[in-house]
């Protein structure tokens, strides 16, 4: 199973990059001030990306809404953090001036 996770403005793109699909139910996307976002009832199928926006709206298989009225990521700097419903690290992505290492190479 290979994923990766890209931040843009106000979503977080996550792409399964393997061949079969993955249930991530109960897995967890924070940033680096502890706000989460767990999935619930979704599948993610191979080769395919979700995006996960901070704001409202209506989810789709494509785009998933945290339905919040503040905006989570930070402009300056942040990272997006992808954990199983184990809590196990999936994968991780950074910009500015974070906090955390980024990369995917190692359990956190």
């Amino acid at each position: 199973m290979e994923h990766s996770v890209r931040v843009q403005r106000r979503m977080v793109e996550i792409t399964n990059t393997g061949r079969r699909a993955v249930n991530p139910d109960g897995w967890t996307l924070r940033d680096e001030d502890g706000h989460k976002f767990t999935f619930h009832h979704y599948r993610l199928d191979g080769r395919s990306t979700v995006r996960v926006h901070t704001g409202e709206g209506r989810d789709s298989r494509s785009d998933l809404f945290q339905d919040r009225r503040n905006y989570v990521w930070d402009n300056r700097s942040d990272t997006a953090t992808l954990r199983n419903d184990h809590g196990r690290f999936i994968h991780d992505a950074s910009w500015g001036h974070h906090r955390r290492p980024t990369g995917c190479t190692r359990d956190r």
